[in-house]
């Protein structure tokens, strides 16, 4: 049942032939963009967010807590920019201690995630607690989403180049795969995830390595923002139908 599944999504997500060469990666990494302006406008635009954003941020927090307690925070380890590791912030979606329970891939309609944390994620708002990695200078607003480190420790020579830009909390990876849980099923969601999507999910974070710069993260930005409200809507009116 889970090879004829893995078959089916392998037709479907099947990798695109695309090629990346190492020096033309290089070029974009070590540019002036991706090492000093981009750092300088993702502090300055994270810190505007996090005031504005504020009321929300502390709704949040009392929603999670008042659900299932402290920590409102989960904070596991995932391969960071020039590979180190570092802690990625979100804000609790499950109940505690979830990684103990089940994989490191969410399953569709996984019985670990809590009535308040199934709304955070369709809506993407668990991820707000990245501002936090955004102002310490670990991530940036856009860049290759960060991976498990035992993904990360496995990465091929042309992979490692991922971690030469800061990963982000949108790129072309992350709005091709919005709907991740429904892609991976309700079994067998780390199996079908490593086989299927995982190398699909580095092309498309190697893409982003090969086209850093200012305007491919304004039109990234953009299309998550329209992904994401589309995405919330369709819950939104899903729950009224």
């Amino acid at each position: 049942m889970v090879d004829s599944r893995n078959e089916v999504l392998e037709k479907q997500l099947k990798l695109d032939d695309i090629s990346f060469a190492e020096d033309q990666l290089k070029r974009r990494y070590n540019g002036i963009y991706n090492r000093i302006v981009k750092r300088i406008i993702d502090f300055c635009i994270a810190l505007v967010f996090t005031i504005i954003l504020s009321p929300l941020l502390l709704i949040i927090t009392v929603c999670v807590a008042v659900e299932t307690g402290f920590p409102v925070l989960y904070t596991p380890m995932r391969g960071g920019y020039k590979n180190k590791p570092f802690r990625i912030y979100k804000f609790r979606s499950m109940v505690k201690d979830a990684d103990k329970i089940g994989g490191g891939t969410t399953a569709l309609n996984d019985r670990r995630i809590t009535k308040v944390g199934a709304f955070l994620r369709k809506t993407k708002l668990d991820e707000t607690a990245q501002l936090i990695n955004v102002l310490n200078g670990t991530m940036s607003f856009i860049g290759p989403r960060p991976e498990l480190l035992r993904y990360t420790d496995a990465y091929d020579e042309i992979e490692k180049n991922i971690l030469n830009v800061r990963p982000g909390i949108t790129d072309f990876s992350s709005i091709a795969f919005i709907n991740l849980d429904e892609i991976v099923g309700a079994d067998h969601a780390d199996e079908i995830y490593e086989t299927c999507v995982l190398k699909k999910k580095n092309q498309l974070r190697l893409k982003y390595v090969s086209e850093v710069s200012f305007l491919t993260d304004c039109k990234l930005f953009f299309a998550t923002v329209f992904s994401v409200i589309k995405k919330a809507l369709k819950v939104i009116f899903r729950k009224k139908s």
